[in-house]
């Protein structure tokens, strides 16, 4: 069976939490993880080309099959909505020109994937996806975003085979 190397996104304007995973059946080793983590001072613009910048460079350095990305689907706080949504197709778009096909997921279908229950906590996520992830005698990431990035990869992977298998002969 071909192993898949996935890119796990978790967008952001401050952080983007980004993850590779190799997946192999149900089997999902942790490669890599980590944030983009852009400047404050900077303009929106230059957060955004922050953001496609080291986005490159992760997949020039880890070449990832294809990548999982969180949608916006409801947003509480008004006033990063607008900046998420431009960091998110800042993303989408940086991941096409590097020909890195994309499936964006709810939050609610990753959490759904991952624990079987589309209300479980971040708690519960986290806990979930760090069972299920060999870590390769890795540190778990503590920060959110790339643990929820991670989880994004994993859902993906899931995902994948689910569509995987509805060509293969029994």
């Amino acid at each position: 069976m071909y192993v898949m190397r996935i890119l796990g996104i978790d967008p952001g304007i401050a952080i983007v939490g980004y993850s590779i995973i190799d997946a192999d059946n149900d089997s999902f080793k942790l490669v890599s993880s980590g944030s983009i983590q852009t400047d404050k001072n900077k303009s929106d613009a230059g957060r955004l080309c922050e953001i496609s910048r080291d986005l490159e460079q992760i997949i020039k350095v880890f070449n990832p099959d294809t990548a999982g990305v969180e949608k916006l689907y409801f947003f509480k706080n008004q006033k990063t909505i607008i900046p998420v949504a431009q960091a998110r197709g800042v993303i989408i778009m940086t991941l096409e020109k590097n020909s890195v096909p994309a499936v964006e997921y709810t939050p609610l279908v990753v959490k759904q994937t991952i624990t079987g229950y589309g209300r479980a906590s971040k708690n519960e996520v986290a806990d979930a996806v760090e069972r299920m992830v060999d870590k390769n005698n890795k540190n778990w990431p503590k920060l959110d975003d790339t643990v929820d990035s991670i989880a994004i990869a994993v859902c993906h992977a899931r995902n994948i085979q689910c569509d995987l298998s509805r060509y293969v002969s029994a």
